[in-house]
């Protein structure tokens, strides 16, 4: 840092400060541009499923197109990861975006000029699901990057808040213009979204960071990522967690939440209402962690998961309306205390250079039997029934967190006065001299 960046600014530059001092160009400029994505991402969701609709297919032909989204997402999360370590990840974050802003652009033209074939939806949903692959893990190191200090923990559950927001106001935009204009303008809004937020990224400045050097191949990175991450139990087994946790919760709320809200509760809109307030309660949750900073981070992380089993506890019961709202207020709130201490937690310990392959290992475990437990949701309230499925999802969640609290790293590991970016390890002298203040 140069003695220009550390002195304070002019008096008369004080007032026109409209940002706090660790929200830099390149942070200002992520937040910014993954807002928009997310907005337009959000109304997309609900536009492809009706634009499946009206082009005469029924609830198996949505669960496809989605479903092609998620496979291709997972089969190249870890080659996006290891990408994103080897070349400059704004430039990685770009493509995907042009990516997404094509497969979104073409998928719009079908739907508004044409007649959408389902095997051309689903082949572009799957360019939207490998675009997503690679852009995830760059993101979010480069997110990790763009912070230092100990204001990284508030920087993140600002970001999060901010996606948070944009989730439930993109959800509600969304399911407004699909009613008022079809689904194939909001698509054509989503690909807009990508072409703004890519042209935003082009603007991130990395002249901070050395030009990265290509180890000795792509299997050898992804090697060298999986050491990283196998490396460290407190890692390898909250990612083991979720991954049976994000599962079963998706299951719980994507297959039998709609059901119980249709048969119990009074219909679709009650369950929206639920929806919705756990999307509340995730933004109140990044209020909190901006001013909470746990000194065990991944402890206090933990015990906020076990929150998780109460929605499908609820809908197990199922209770009225009105505690099921509370009880997904809550969960909206705990995961986000997750959330902000688990990105701390990686900022804080694992190796600048290493970042992106790490998140990729990472969003692999999270995602990666989603589609096996919504699809085996089905067939496990035909054996043992609805209600009985749904306590199994609440006893899951509760076994698997409370085995993670026996590996002692995770009871144990705490926040560092002056947290940084771990430097690097590895032999890339250039990334571990890279200056990480905000920028």
């Amino acid at each position: 840092m140069t003695s220009a960046a550390a002195s304070p600014p002019p008096p008369s530059e004080s007032p026109r400060r409209r940002r706090p001092a660790w929200a830099g160009r390149n942070y200002t400029l992520l937040a910014v541009a993954s807002f928009i994505t997310t907005l337009g991402a959000h109304g997309a969701l609900i536009a492809s499923t009706f634009a499946v609709l009206d082009a005469g297919g029924d609830g198996g032909d949505v669960g496809l197109v989605a479903a092609a989204r998620t496979l291709f997402l997972v089969v190249f999360l870890l080659v996006g990861g290891a990408v994103a370590d080897r070349l400059p990840r704004h430039h990685v974050m770009v493509a995907a975006n042009a990516l997404n802003f094509l497969s979104q652009g073409a998928f719009a033209l079908l739907v508004l000029h044409g007649d959408p074939q389902l095997w051309q939806m689903m082949a572009l949903s799957a360019l939207g699901g490998t675009g997503q692959a690679f852009f995830n893990p760059a993101a979010e190191g480069m997110l990790m990057a763009s912070v230092s200090g100990e204001q990284a923990s508030r920087a993140f559950a600002l970001f999060r808040m901010g996606m948070s927001g944009a989730a439930v106001g993109g959800a509600a935009l969304g399911g407004a213009m699909v009613a008022a204009i079809g689904p194939g303008w909001v698509l054509a809004f989503d690909a807009a979204a990508f072409a703004v937020a890519g042209g935003l990224r082009m603007f991130l400045d990395v002249g901070h960071i050395a030009p990265r050097v290509p180890g000795s191949g792509l299997l050898s990175d992804m090697r060298d990522g999986w050491k990283e991450f196998v490396g460290r139990p407190w890692l390898w087994t909250i990612v083991a967690q979720f991954s049976v946790v994000v599962a079963v919760v998706g299951a719980a709320e994507s297959v039998f939440g709609p059901l119980v809200a249709r048969d119990d509760l009074g219909g679709a809109g009650p369950w929206g209402i639920a929806l919705g307030a756990f999307g509340v309660g995730t933004i109140l949750g990044g209020l909190l962690m901006m001013r909470w900073k746990p000194q065990r981070l991944l402890f206090a992380a933990t015990l906020s998961v076990f929150s998780l089993a109460l929605p499908s506890a609820a809908l197990a019961v199922p209770v009225p309306l009105g505690a099921l709202i509370a009880v997904m207020f809550v969960s909206g709130v705990t995961i986000e205390i997750f959330g902000v201490s688990w990105i701390t937690a990686l900022h804080q310990e694992i190796p600048e250079d290493k970042l992106s392959r790490v998140s990729a290992y990472d969003w692999f475990g999270s995602v990666a039997m989603v589609p096996l437990a919504t699809a085996l949701a089905g067939p496990a309230e035909s054996a043992f029934g609805r209600t009985e499925s749904l306590w199994g999802c609440a006893v899951l969640v509760v076994v698997a967190t409370s085995a993670v609290l026996f590996v002692p790293d995770v009871r144990n590991l705490r926040r560092r006065a002056g947290t940084e970016v771990v430097a690097s390890s590895g032999d890339d002298a250039a990334a571990r001299e890279a200056d990480l203040t905000p920028r």
